[in-house]
């Protein structure tokens, strides 16, 4: 479900949900509410109890104090945000799921681009989650992963392609030490700025959380830094200004293919995080210009697909592949690339 826009959120009477709610102990000495509140509630400083007292977000039995009220024995505090809060159920909805393979211990699903798997923060509806649990009863979750049930494993809300569901808490186990030991084969199709000067390589990088935008990954080479990552990759097909790679992962860490592709040259192409909505490769003729304008239009995400995975069955120890072709949007531009430089 896409968000709302702005406005739909302009409104005198905006509703507020409370968040916490707090009774004065009987003993309790009369102290400032904001020094109180601060010291009751985790990550709450006291700036940010201040301006959450003067914009009304803050009430004392329904009222709204000023930061120096001295609260008394049995006062009914309250916190309120503009969101509701949300909690580690995640609640069915019909969406449908394109099931290549299913059996009473796992599914393999094809997960179109513009799906956030889990519910988090800024997407707790529409995601492959919700769907999960609309069209299977009692799926498992791992421990630390509450608020995930059936998954093992997960891809960015707009890379297409195959996962694994567990049904079965042992079937989840099993599955999850062969991601764990690196035995799950992943390959990945991606359409990358630029020609690599080699057909195939290997990169080899730490992968962290970026010190400047903590929503972004960053290559760490040396050091203890970020998590280790290993990308191998080869190259398809060579169209001058992009090629299309083959990666297969050794690790699975967060946006690892975006970020090694970055460090290596060659942003995924339209990836709007790691600069590859921008020409990286090619001339400054108005045309080619207008051609790239339509291509990102054509494909409004990062060239990235899930394109096939193969594990070894939990319960029958039978190897198991899948594959996936390239979803019509990714064809789509990959095929105007192959008229563009025959016929350039």
């Amino acid at each position: 479900m896409s968000e709302l826009p702005e406005e739909e959120f302009e409104s005198d009477d905006l509703e507020l949900f409370e968040h916490h709610k707090i009774v004065v102990d009987k003993g309790q000495s009369p102290i400032r509410i904001d020094k109180f509140v601060s010291e009751k509630l985790a990550n709450a400083t006291r700036n940010k109890v201040q301006q959450a007292l003067d914009t009304g977000n803050i009430l004392v039995n329904g009222l709204q104090k000023k930061s120096n009220y001295k609260i008394k024995p049995n006062d009914v505090i309250q916190v309120l945000l503009e969101s509701p809060p949300k909690d580690n159920e995640v609640y069915p909805e019909d969406i449908p799921l394109d099931i290549l393979y299913e059996d009473e211990y796992l599914l393999v699903v094809n997960k179109p681009a513009g799906m956030v798997v889990h519910p988090a923060h800024g997407n707790w509806t529409g995601t492959l989650a919700n769907a999960l649990v609309h069209h299977f009863q009692d799926l498992p979750e791992m421990k630390g992963n509450e608020g995930r049930p059936g998954l093992v494993h997960r891809i960015d809300k707009d890379t297409s392609g195959l996962l694994v569901i567990a049904k079965e808490e042992g079937a989840m186990t099993k599955l999850a030490a062969q991601f764990f030991h690196h035995t799950i084969e992943r390959t990945y199709l991606a359409l990358v700025w630029g020609e690599p000067e080699a057909d195939r390589g290997t990169i080899v990088g730490n992968v962290g959380r970026s010190h400047k935008d903590r929503k972004v990954m960053d290559v760490y080479p040396e050091g203890n830094e970020g998590k280790h990552a290993v990308t191998h990759w080869e190259v398809e097909e060579r169209l001058r200004y992009v090629s299309l790679i083959r990666c297969n992962l050794e690790t699975g860490r967060t946006h690892q293919i975006r970020a090694h592709m970055k460090y290596a040259g060659h942003p995924l192409f339209n990836d709007a995080v790691y600069g590859g909505d921008k020409i990286r490769k090619g001339t400054q003729f108005a045309k080619y210009k207008a051609f790239i304008h339509n291509c990102f239009e054509a494909l409004p995400r990062q060239a990235l697909h899930a394109k096939s995975l193969g594990f070894v069955h939990p319960v029958s120890g039978e190897s198991l592949y899948f594959e996936m072709p390239l979803p019509e949007d990714m064809q789509t531009v990959l095929d105007k690339w192959r008229d563009y430089v025959q016929y350039e």
